[in-house]
């Protein structure tokens, strides 16, 4: 009996469960079908947009151009639709692939007048007696600064209707706006490659004459010791000039930072204290290339280079939960802050000063941090004369799109 009722229970709850699991499919249909179609016509316009967009912002090329013209086609509502850019025909989908030669050459006439055209079946006249093509709308494609970059072709199965006409113009117009940011995008990448060139320039004439200086000194006296010296310089020499990635870990920037200390040591001797401070839990923290790197070379070069006796840098890298909060301070002598805010204004007019170096990592790195975590993440300095030099940094854990080695 009891065997029974167990299985008349299992029946029970078996259906329950497929009764609520029905309820629950009619429920999200339900749901589903308040959408209106205005509201569904929107987003399927917006999603292939989206879909467009992603390729025409890596720029125009024919594997780009082969990704987004299908979505842009959609977008139109063309049979057909080609993408050229000054000298080419880059993709084409749809109906009309036969006609490649008389696109590309009404595509070239549209650039070089600087306007839009509607082609007609003479124009786009063939041998083919099934041949659907009977006209075509031609639109340039504008990039950067209003530069023609190459035209979006609306191909058409009749005369091309105005709707047509007027959709054709305005993807071309939404187009030519995807790669002027796909431009701008790679004028930041460019401007980040010339701030880190800038970095090793400041770095290589002082630090690789000082450091083969202190390496041959102990070539006679202690060849163990300069061997050493010498790898040390060489694997710092790697992670500065190193041509890919524009962000490292801290971790990565800490053990290049190690080895140039190392070699200042040799030089200093006893002169150069270091303390650092690390918690274990911000060291795989993304940051800028050369983001902390210089600041310790100011405090070397600029900080304690010039006081007599022994100095101290110190670092420290903690933890403050979504944040990583670094500060890299000497007890060198110092600057008066008037001094140090005119040298960073007169780089930022152009006018180098008469001893930029001292400004020159600190605005560079200010102006890194900023660009990347936004106005909020720069660099905050402190300062006096005979006082020494403290900066402080803030570091986001986690931050859309920055990721070492990208």
């Amino acid at each position: 009996m009891g065997g029974n009722l167990s299985a008349v229970f299992g029946v029970v709850s078996l259906v329950t469960a497929l009764a609520a699991a029905l309820f629950a499919v009619v429920r999200l249909r339900g749901r589903r079908g308040i959408a209106t179609a205005t509201q569904r016509a929107t987003y399927e316009v917006l999603h292939t947009a989206g879909l467009a967009a992603e390729p025409l912002r890596a720029g125009l090329s024919a594997t780009n151009a082969a990704k987004a013209v299908r979505h842009l086609r959609a977008l139109v509502g063309a049979v057909g639709l080609a993408l050229t850019d000054r000298a080419e025909l880059l993709a084409l989908d749809g109906r009309g692939g036969h006609h490649g030669e008389q696109l590309l050459a009404a595509a070239r006439r549209a650039v070089a007048a600087g306007r839009s055209t509607v082609l007609g079946g003479a124009e786009l006249h063939c041998d083919r007696v099934d041949c659907p093509v009977r006209g075509a709308v031609v639109a340039p494609l504008a990039g950067p600064d209003g530069r023609l970059v190459g035209a979006l072709l609306a191909i058409a199965d009749g005369a091309p209707a105005p709707g047509l006409v007027q959709a054709t113009l305005e993807t071309a117009h939404w187009a030519g706006n995807q790669l002027a940011l796909a431009e701008l995008d790679s004028s930041r990448e460019r401007l980040a490659r010339a701030e880190i060139r800038a970095l090793r320039a400041q770095i290589s004439p002082h630090f690789i004459y000082n450091a083969l200086t202190a390496i041959g000194s102990f070539v006679r006296t202690d060849p163990e010791r300069a061997r050493e010296l010498i790898l040390e310089f060489a694997e710092f020499t790697r992670y500065s000039f190193r041509a890919h990635g524009e962000f490292t870990t801290l971790a990565e920037e800490l053990r290049s930072i190690d080895r140039y200390l190392t070699i200042e040591r040799a030089r200093f001797g006893d002169r150069l204290q270091v303390r650092l401070q690390i918690a274990p839990e911000v060291l795989p923290v993304t940051l800028p290339f050369l983001c902390l790197q210089p600041l310790v070379e100011n405090a070397v070069r600029h900080g304690l280079s010039r006081k007599p006796g022994t100095g101290m840098v110190s670092i420290e890298a903690r933890d403050a939960g979504a944040e990583c909060h670094i500060t890299v301070e000497d007890d060198g002598v110092g600057m008066d802050p008037a001094t140090l805010t005119a040298g960073i204004a007169e780089l930022a007019a152009g006018d180098p000063g008469d001893d930029p170096g001292q400004h020159v990592g600190l605005s560079n790195v200010d102006e890194r941090l900023r660009s990347v975590f936004g106005d909020g993440f720069g660099l905050v300095v402190e300062t006096g004369l005979g006082s020494g030099t403290k900066v402080s940094m803030r570091v986001p854990k986690f931050h859309p799109g920055v990721r070492a080695g990208s």
